[in-house]
């Protein structure tokens, strides 16, 4: 068993008594293409959330910051994630994420880049959009419903995969795939509060 496997199922387990996640749309994940999962972002417990209701692994691009922290940046390395420097060009985030996706696996993102201060969906960077048209990677929006409250019930949305290919024949803009894609993340939003 992987250390991430391992590490899925003790969140998983650690996450059960405290908080009723229901999932929807699991089985548009696909199994096997390369896949960017792109979710809004409420809270720390976001890239957890998503990693345990998604059967396959899934590589996070996760702020430097975190890597600094003694025991932490040494765990959520051995579980998938990545430093990104925030605010600036990170060729060697750039290069990893590529990587992950021509290896047919699954990208973790949240556009915003933050969590969103009053749980609304705020602007999206134009990173996602970069890697969807830079990849033949299937676009899943993902939706985490929240609040985070103790025995409260969190839903994690996954809609539909997004169409890219009038997008990428078109050659749009890394700015103009983002917006699409939160778009398709704010229908989950509006359709399953």
């Amino acid at each position: 068993m992987s250390f991430y496997i391992f590490a899925r199922e003790t969140v998983r387990t650690l996450l059960k008594p405290f908080y009723r996640i229901e999932v929807i749309g699991q089985e548009n994940v696909p199994k096997n293409d390369p896949v960017i999962i792109c979710s809004n972002h409420i809270d720390n417990l976001d890239p957890p959330v998503v990693g345990i209701t998604v059967e396959r692994p899934v590589h996070f691009m996760a702020k430097e910051e975190l890597f600094k922290v003694p025991v932490l940046g040494k765990l959520i390395s051995k579980t998938n994630a990545f430093p990104v420097k925030r605010g600036m060009s990170d060729r060697e985030a750039l290069r990893k994420a590529m990587k992950i996706l021509k290896d047919n696996e699954v990208l973790g993102l949240f556009p915003e880049g933050t969590r969103s201060k009053d749980g609304k969906l705020g602007k999206g960077l134009a990173g996602a959009g970069f890697f969807a048209l830079r990849s033949n990677a299937v676009v899943i929006p993902c939706a985490i419903i929240g609040p985070y409250k103790i025995f409260g019930k969190i839903k994690v949305v996954y809609g539909q995969p997004i169409e890219m290919d009038h997008l990428r024949q078109e050659k749009a803009s890394a700015e103009t795939v983002t917006e699409h894609i939160m778009a398709g993340i704010q229908q989950l939003l509006e359709k399953n509060i």
